[in-house]
């Protein structure tokens, strides 16, 4: 497929199918006296969940696909447009930049307050086109980037946090995922699916950045520190193009893997964050090749084109060290259902084997919907684990399909469409099914792609409506136990509490 891997989220699935940065409207949030600890999602530190959405397609000063990314804080406390306009935001909009093209949030400095990590992975360095960096962004009592800690660039270059030299079409930041280890160290992985190993292009890699010291080592498939990494740099593979973590565990996508002869069926290889020399500890591989994991590779899978994981305990068990990891794979045919699309879900134990738990396809048994061509049923995932520090169960543990391509008629073609399903038990058991007019506000209308963003938090399910009829573009937040069709409980609109009318494709990504 050589070096034009350059698109947006739409074009994938239709091509088979600073100081202040107070944006227009928006008002500052209300100081708190500290930081509280353990907040997920807090930038202003008052103990309320804030939430950020990007634009990566927005206009931005008249430079088209710029990218933007507004942050609404939680308790009606105003909202912040955060974009590369702002003289406290490091660079300046250029076309296709696609700021907030992916976004991750930790507490990178332990100061209680959560910080935002933005890609760009389209941004140019210097000269070099589609290096791609990623920005660091942190919180404070006065809201995101109002404490006075400046905005933390990583970047490729010799001088510079990433090191080495800046590529044509690394893509750096093209996934991001962050977090804290059950050591209660913070971490940020930072892929680079475009990155040249040698000569071989698009092998790809990732960053791991270790800490409060941010300590940066780059990871490929040719890295031998603490053991081997899964698979073989090959042209083409993209290792980096997805990433999901928890504290004990994370996982790295390589749809474009090759097996055998058998070009994009795609893996996973899957670390823990024990560090050696900075580097992560690889503990194995996932691809459809192997004898223990149900289907056959076949061109064009790409499993493991999205990926999520959850932290697991199994009955009787008295912590938390097993972690469960579903993988898309999006281009898997049913029989002669092309491109229906399946998930395959794993359980990784504490000491790095695994088990295959579950296969899930709309044909499974008492699964909402059926699968069809073109579907591409996993092309995203979201994933909860409601109570991490007891008993998993079906109620707890919850993931959401992403169905882009899903339609009802040749009316609404490519309307898609979410599915969620436990991730113990039976995936029919529990299974509940919402579209655009069906749950999802709105009437459906073709080329929409519900499913194709989607974000969980402890306590809803949010999906991003970027396309589609202008006057039906939100983010939906919906409970992970709502029934089929059911209604969400929060809805955010572009022009509405503060946030500007103006837009592309508000929602693309959510964090």
């Amino acid at each position: 497929m050589g070096r034009t891997w350059r698109h947006s989220a739409a074009a994938v699935v239709a091509g088979t199918l600073l100081a202040w940065g107070l944006g227009t409207g928006g008002t500052p949030a209300a100081a708190a006296v500290a930081c509280p600890s353990g907040v997920e999602s807090d930038f202003n530190g008052d103990g309320v969940r804030d939430t950020a959405i990007a634009d990566p397609e927005a206009t931005v000063d008249g430079v088209r696909q710029a990218g933007e990314i507004h942050v609404v804080y939680g308790g009606g406390k105003g909202s912040l447009t955060l974009s590369q306009a702002l003289d406290a935001v490091p660079g300046g909009p250029e076309t296709g930049d696609r700021y907030g093209y992916s976004l991750a949030v930790y507490d990178a400095d332990l100061d209680g307050c959560s910080d935002l990590v933005v890609g760009a992975p389209y941004e140019d360095v210097g000269t070099v086109p589609d290096a791609g960096w990623v920005h660091l962004i942190y919180g404070s009592t006065a809201g995101l980037n109002a404490g006075g800690k400046a905005v933390k660039e990583f970047v490729q270059g010799t001088d510079k946090p990433l090191g080495g030299g800046a590529e044509a079409e690394d893509w750096v930041g093209y996934a991001v995922a962050a977090g804290k280890t059950s050591a209660g160290q913070p971490y940020l992985l930072i892929g680079s699916p475009g990155e040249s190993i040698g000569t071989i292009e698009d092998a790809g890699g990732f960053y791991y950045v270790g800490g409060t010291a941010q300590t940066v080592t780059l990871t490929h498939q040719d890295t031998e520190t603490g053991g081997a990494v899964a698979g073989v740099a090959e042209q083409d593979d993209r290792f980096g193009s997805s990433l999901a973590a928890t504290p004990t565990h994370f996982a790295v996508g390589t749809p474009g893997e090759a097996i055998g002869t058998t070009a994009f069926a795609g893996g996973v290889a899957y670390f823990n964050h024990t560090l050696t020399s900075g580097y992560p500890k690889p503990l194995g591989g996932l691809a459809q090749d192997q004898d223990v994991i149900s289907g056959a590779e076949e061109a064009g899978d790409q499993f493991g084109d999205a990926i999520a994981m959850v932290p697991y305990r199994a009955s009787g068990a008295t912590s938390t060290t097993e972690s469960l990891l579903a993988v898309g794979v999006p281009g898997e045919d049913l029989s002669t259902t092309v491109d229906a699309g399946a998930v395959q879900v794993f359980k990784l134990a504490a000491n790095g084997t695994f088990t295959q738990t579950a296969w899930i396809d709309q044909n499974t048994a008492d699964v909402d919907q059926e699968s069809e061509a073109g579907d591409f049923f996993g092309k995203r995932l979201a994933a909860v684990n409601t109570s991490p520090n007891a008993t998993s169960t079906a109620t707890t543990t919850r993931l959401a399909v992403g169905v882009p391509g899903e339609e009802s008629s040749e009316e609404h073609m490519e309307k898609g469409g979410v599915q969620i399903v436990p991730l113990v038990g039976a995936p029919g058991a529990s299974d509940q099914w919402i579209d655009p007019g069906y749950g999802i506000p709105g009437v459906p209308a073709p080329r929409q792609l519900a499913g194709l963003s989607l974000a969980a938090t402890p306590s809803l399910l949010y999906v991003g409506m970027p396309y589609g009829p202008a006057e039906a573009r939100a983010v939906h937040g919906f409970p992970w136990n709502v029934a089929s069709g059911g209604a969400p409980t929060v809805t955010i609109r572009p022009g509405e509490g503060g946030l500007p009318a103006t837009g592309v494709a508000f929602g693309t990504t959510v964090r």
